[in-house]
């Protein structure tokens, strides 16, 4: 059900030492690294826990990001989320800059959360 989340931080430098050092005994790592976002998973793996430096003071937004079967369904999800009032952050779409077969879509919910399904399968 949950493919991967992201939580945000004041202190991205003090925040990604501890995560570093706090997952490795889990045996977790830092494995994707962008501009100040860092991406958590098993060495060589995928992320499934992202942290971000904070973008917007007094407030942040949660990313949570729930797996799709198919990119039927991710554009069903946002479709869907629109109808029911939720604000377009990213039409669904291949994200190349994660991986090849990347498919999602993201959509701000009614509490200003950023909610994404994807889709990892490449197109039928």
């Amino acid at each position: 059900m949950i493919d991967h989340i992201s939580v945000q931080t004041d202190d991205f430098a003090a925040a990604t030492a501890w995560y570093d050092a706090t997952l490795a005994p889990l045996g977790y790592a830092r494995v994707m690294d962008f501009d100040g976002v860092a991406g958590y998973g098993p060495e060589g793996g995928v992320p499934a826990f992202w942290l971000g430096a904070a973008t917007d003071p007094g407030g942040r937004q949660t990313h949570i990001a729930f797996s799709a079967a198919d990119r039927e369904a991710v554009r069903a999800f946002h479709r869907v989320a629109v109808e029911l009032g939720g604000e377009i952050l990213h039409e669904p779409r291949v994200w190349p800059e994660y991986h090849p077969n990347y498919y999602g879509a993201f959509v701000r919910d009614p509490d200003g959360n950023n909610v994404e399904a994807v889709c990892h399968r490449p197109a039928d």
